[in-house]
């Protein structure tokens, strides 16, 4: 964990209880060590976000509320387009507009990333900001653009400047797979038993051919 996820995450209730448990040492000393400043996103973490298929958004509404959102699309959907800066493309939606309303009031947000493949999680916070589709067309276009798939009906585009980063512990995370790797395993192993029987439909044959020549020997 970061000195600078911890000096944002952990208040005076935290930090008592990790007094009376006895986490404080690995977690709420950070508080007294120097703000390094915002962090990086280190290689892991770019490559997970990378192979996401969704993640979830929390912001603030103007009444202090907290809001969670789910954002999915296709591998690669958020970009990763700096060590600091994270993006994706706001699609049209149920048109309730409420992550869109509470970031331009509040732009803190937290991301919460999870690989059910190799159970691990990632944890983000940020400051987001809207950039509509009229102010940067082009910035939309690249967010847009998932490989050579394009996302339907793009209007506007997030970026978001990363605060804080923290990978969590693998527990109580069960694996799951998206249907799209069980499909491609699928495949693979019908590919196997295809080859498989193939050639053990050539080795039935061969054997048939030595069975006959066996036969045809003896008679003589």
């Amino acid at each position: 964990m970061s000195t600078r996820y911890g000096q944002l995450a952990f208040g005076p209730g935290a930090v008592r209880r990790q007094e009376e448990v006895g986490s404080f040492v690995a977690y709420g000393a950070k508080l007294g060590s120097p703000d390094a400043g915002p962090d990086a996103l280190e290689p892991q973490v770019q490559s997970m976000i990378r192979e996401s298929w969704h993640f979830f958004l929390g912001s603030t509404t103007p009444s202090g509320w907290p809001y969670i959102q789910h954002r999915g699309g296709p591998q690669g959907f958020v970009h990763v387009l700096d060590e600091r800066t994270l993006g994706f493309a706001d699609v049209a939606g149920n048109r309730q507009f409420v992550t869109t309303g509470n970031v331009e009031s509040d732009d803190r947000v937290a991301l919460f990333f999870i690989d059910y493949v190799r159970k691990r999680r990632a944890k983000i916070y940020g400051r987001a900001r809207v950039v509509e589709k009229a102010d940067d067309p082009e910035l939309l276009a690249r967010l847009a653009s998932v490989g050579e798939a394009t996302l339907g009906k793009p209007e506007r585009s997030f970026l978001v400047a990363v605060e804080a980063v923290d990978l969590n512990c693998p527990r109580h995370i069960e694996p799951l797979w998206p249907k799209a790797s069980i499909d491609r395993m699928r495949e693979l192993y019908q590919r196997d038993v295809e080859e498989a029987q193939a050639e053990a439909e050539q080795l039935r044959r061969r054997v048939a051919e030595l069975e006959a020549q066996l036969r045809e020997r003896s008679a003589s």
